[in-house]
């Protein structure tokens, strides 16, 4: 205990120097450059919480960890399980899988968003190739193609959940597997009747994280989408980074980040309580 207590202390001091600051801020009209600050009470927060597009871009955060939880629970699960089958080449497709969760984020997101370009995108171009050219959309300017294009790029992070299957599957009982196959079950009935009951706790802990990293996903869609069109593909994070460097509102953006942090925090604790029944049991 005696050796951590100077890490404590530092984290202490950051975090509470940090969430102290962040709460004065909130109550304030203020600047970039901290100055001539005006006290506004609980204003900001009635600005954020009616504001349409702060509750379109929590809309959007929970839409797209929801898109992530079911991709990683259908898609995820099954990739995970043929890996782990001994799949020729395993090796190679587990590399290609879980690469995009290894390589920095924006430089994920920043390729994927050039190849979104309508001109001379490398997926319109494809399209055009291909001899498909009236599925060439302007991905960037329509609502409903801009989704589209993020479901597919988060269908690409699926890299983690994978991970978290192939490890724990191993810590499966292959004496029950062994029975089922004698008894004549087939491959997609061991997937989904055996192994996806037993795995319980590893879909608990695959949505729990997934959800959480929805809260921290800038990265992907400022640097593919950039919230476009119109504010209609912003989540959380592109909302307070638009409010503080975009129209200079350092109070407003404090507010709403602390909207944020209370929503993440109580998933975090319902993942703590989950955490400890599953221990108790």
């Amino acid at each position: 205990m005696i050796f951590l207590a100077p890490l404590a202390l530092f984290y202490g001091v950051y975090f509470l120097f940090s969430f102290g600051l962040l709460g004065v801020v909130s109550t304030q009209r203020v600047g970039l450059t901290f100055q001539h600050a005006v006290d506004v009470g609980w204003q900001n927060f009635l600005l954020v919480l009616t504001d349409p597009a702060f509750q379109i871009s929590l809309f959007n955060t929970v839409l797209f960890g929801v898109v992530s939880v079911l991709i990683s629970l259908t898609l995820g699960f099954v990739l995970a399980m043929m890996l782990a089958s001994g799949l020729r080449l395993r090796r190679v497709f587990y590399i290609v899988f879980l690469l995009p969760s290894l390589i920095p984020l924006s430089l994920f997101a920043t390729v994927f968003g050039r190849m979104l370009e309508t001109s001379d995108g490398a997926i319109n171009q494809f399209l055009r190739g291909v001899g498909l050219p009236f599925l060439a959309q302007d991905w960037l300017g329509n609502p409903t193609a801009a989704y589209v294009a993020i479901f597919v790029l988060l269908t690409y992070m699926i890299g983690l959940p994978i991970m978290y299957y192939t490890t724990d599957v191993t810590q499966v009982n292959a004496s029950i597997l062994e029975a089922a196959t004698l008894d004549g079950a087939s491959i997609w009935q061991i997937y989904r009747i055996i192994l996806y009951p037993l795995l319980r706790t590893t879909h608990i802990t695959v949505i729990l994280s997934v959800l959480l990293g929805s809260f921290r996903a800038f990265d992907i869609i400022f640097f593919s989408t950039g919230g476009q069109p119109g504010g209609r593909t912003a989540i959380a994070g592109t909302y307070i980074y638009q409010a503080t460097l975009g129209a200079d509102r350092v109070g407003f953006a404090a507010a709403a980040s602390i909207i944020v942090l209370v929503i993440a925090l109580t998933i975090s604790l319902v993942q703590v309580l989950v955490q400890r029944k599953k221990k108790a049991s």
